[in-house]
């Protein structure tokens, strides 16, 4: 499909529980809305529990739940479903491949201070523990691509970065440096795709060496809360301390007391897996792939509505003078290095949020920055009211 010819108001009966009268959703960052086939696969959670009661698990929900893996691959730029581990948030899929090395100082981890705030929080409570950060300043956009390959040295354990940056949107340029640097120094790769999954393409196939990728459903997927994702490398034996028991269901006939074997592990991105957990998010997540390809809306051509959207916000902001109300457009005005938002740096983001819900307008801030997420079924005519919103709200916060 071509954006240029894609229509929103096509898409917009597909949303009717989420579009409602009187609102303008600019959340495309932090919650898009779900389609309409999102509830009616809420209901079929139910309806499959009460026909196979404890048998949905292989008659129902495991042909589900691979169809969101080869789903996720797919968008993720990998060609199979294979290698997908599972998990409720990245953080747990993240503490659990962290746990595959000592928390001591014989751990090195490369990062940035850029980071979402479950990786930072994370890195900095092991590193409190014993392992060495090595934190490079993120705020440097030029040159941290450049400046995280100069920290990456021998000793390296993992390397921990986001393809696109929460803060602002900015989409990290040479990946595939990074990644050749870490698997020069023997050093796993950690890359965070949230801010960029599903509407950012990025060469995480082409990346070199072991390439762990993350991400997760509630943002641009428009899967909701509940499904995310570790891309394991094929070949893996990483063994992570932190481990559930659907990692090895082998394990579960071995006999209990002295003598049992070492902790078994299944191999591949099943070591990865956690335990029990509520199938519902896999059936919206699978209704909402499903609707995404009835509609045409790859990633390809998701990136093209949003480009040609955040452009949009841009020029509004600058035709009516932002600046002169406090605003700071700070996302980058070339879109190769833009992601799927608009940020504004303001000092009073959170005020903002607030003044505009009032006005029927849905943003959300973090710190100083007010971030503009359009999606999809959003019209023209609402991203031009919405940037008009923002501009006289911040102008009235301003005079007081």
């Amino acid at each position: 499909m071509s954006h240029a010819a894609f229509d929103p108001r096509s898409l917009r009966p597909a949303y009717s529980a989420f579009l409602r009268e009187g609102r303008i959703l600019l959340t495309g960052h932090s919650h898009q809305a779900w389609p309409d086939v999102a509830r009616a696969a809420q209901a079929r959670v139910f309806d499959d529990a009460a026909a196979f009661v404890d048998d949905k698990w292989g008659a129902a929900i495991d042909p589900i739940v691979q169809r969101v893996a080869r789903g996720v691959a797919e968008r993720l730029g990998y060609g199979q479903g294979e290698g997908i581990a599972f998990g409720r948030s990245t953080h747990e899929l993240v503490f659990r491949l962290l746990t595959c090395w000592p928390f001591g100082p014989e751990t090195r981890v490369v990062t940035t201070t850029s980071e979402f705030h479950s990786l930072d929080r994370q890195l900095r409570r092991v590193e409190e523990a014993g392992v060495q950060v090595r934190w490079v300043d993120g705020w440097e956009r030029a040159t941290l691509a450049e400046r995280l390959v100069e920290a990456i040295v021998p000793g390296t354990s993992l390397v921990a970065v986001s393809a696109v940056l929460f803060e602002d949107s900015f989409v990290l340029p040479h990946l595939e440096a990074i990644a050749s640097k870490a698997q020069a120094v023997g050093a796993a790769l950690l890359v965070d795709a949230y801010h960029g999954f599903n509407v950012v393409p990025l060469p995480l196939a082409d990346l070199p060496g072991e390439v762990y990728v993350t991400a997760g459903g509630y943002k641009y997927a428009q899967f909701g809360d509940g499904v995310c994702f570790l891309r394991v490398p094929p070949g893996s034996e990483r063994r992570p301390i932190y481990t559930g028991w659907f990692a090895d269901f082998g394990d579960l006939a071995q006999p209990r007391g002295e003598g049992r074997r070492p902790v078994g592990f299944a191999g591949g991105a099943a070591n990865f897996a956690g335990a029990t957990y509520d199938a519902s998010a896999f059936y919206r997540a699978a209704a909402v792939l499903d609707h995404f390809e009835a509609h045409g809306l790859s990633v390809e051509a998701l990136r093209g509505i949003s480009v040609r959207q955040t452009t949009r916000i841009l020029e509004r902001l600058d035709a009516l003078d932002s600046t002169a109300v406090g605003l700071e457009p700070i996302a980058a005005r070339d879109p190769v290095r833009r992601g799927g938002f608009v940020a504004i740096r303001t000092p009073f983001a959170g005020k903002l949020v607030e003044a505009l819900r009032a006005r029927g307008v849905f943003t959300d801030a973090r710190g100083d920055v007010l971030r503009l997420g359009p999606a999809p079924y959003l019209v023209d005519e609402e991203i031009d009211a919405g940037v008009a919103h923002v501009v006289e709200a911040a102008g009235a916060l301003a005079r007081r």
